[in-house]
């Protein structure tokens, strides 16, 4: 039966649509702008290509069972560990204030939580040592109370790493508190829910993903810290000596063992990069 006049046949094939002259305007940069942009990009990735060059991979992994390289590596791992829980542990109640609460100063406290950010880590460990140092604000009570000294101790370079690797944490769990629905918080309220109940049943998993990924970037400064770390709590070899401090020694001595070092690190860099690239790019 033939169809109708008014009835319009559809064609079984798929209607391409040209691309405008914009989409194709957008996928290809200017030429100006590409140049510039591969500038750039070789800018950063030179440094890294001769770190890669000038490794000594045929004996990359005995540089790296050196004793000294071994007691480095360890001490940075307990260091950042530990600075990484401290960052867990007193940085989420922080961002949770920053991200909930109203108060007169909210702003200030944000600043003072961002400041190590941007701050020099040497000036860090300069202000750590006037405040926690033996005859600084606090430390001078710590020693004559409890005995406690913490410069050049394995505390102290934990207390280093905290002070620069937990403002990385603060900030990214306060972007995710702000952008939790909160009617899904409102709805478990209205019923009967306790607020310790709502934050472990819905706010909790919500911002799971953005704790681990601020957890583990926390982790990472933690494990590259140099300049607090060397200025609060010294580069004693065995007992404060992170694995930044033994490249910068290793620098002056050994400069294959340096180099070892330092593609050890980017190793380690590049994979938390890998690891948060969904967290940050959405890809």
């Amino acid at each position: 039966m033939r169809p109708g006049r008014g009835v319009r046949r559809r064609s079984c094939y798929p209607v391409r649509i040209p691309s405008s002259p914009t989409s194709r305007h957008r996928r290809r940069p200017p030429l100006a702008v590409g140049l510039l942009a591969g500038i750039a990009a070789t800018f950063f990735a030179l440094p890294l290509a001769g770190l890669v060059w000038r490794a000594p991979l045929a004996t990359l992994v005995d540089e790296l069972r050196a004793p000294p390289v071994v007691s480095a590596l360890r001490l940075s791992l307990v260091c950042s560990l530990a600075a990484t829980a401290l960052s867990v542990v007193f940085g989420l109640p922080l961002a949770w204030v920053q991200a909930r609460t109203r108060f007169p100063g909210r702003r200030l406290l944000r600043a003072v939580t961002t400041l190590p950010i941007v701050l020099p880590p040497v000036v860090a460990g300069v202000a750590l040592l006037v405040v926690f140092g033996r005859r600084g604000l606090v430390g001078a009570w710590l020693d004559a109370w409890f005995g406690i000294r913490l410069p050049f101790t394995v505390a102290g370079a934990t207390l280093a790493e905290t002070f620069v690797a937990m403002p990385f944490f603060v900030l990214t769990l306060e972007g995710a508190l702000r952008s939790v629905d909160r009617r899904l918080e409102d709805v478990a309220r209205t019923l009967g829910a306790s607020p310790w109940t709502v934050f472990r049943r819905v706010t909790l998993p919500l911002i799971r993903p953005s704790l681990r990924a601020g957890a583990v970037l926390a982790w990472a400064r933690a494990l590259g810290e140099f300049g607090a770390t060397i200025t609060f709590a010294g580069n004693v070899e065995g007992r404060t000596q992170t694995l930044p401090l033994a490249v910068y020694l290793a620098l002056e001595t050994q400069p294959e063992a340096a180099f070892a070092l330092s593609l050890a690190l980017l190793a380690v860099s590049l994979a938390v990069l890998i690891g948060l690239r969904r967290r940050w790019l959405g890809s």
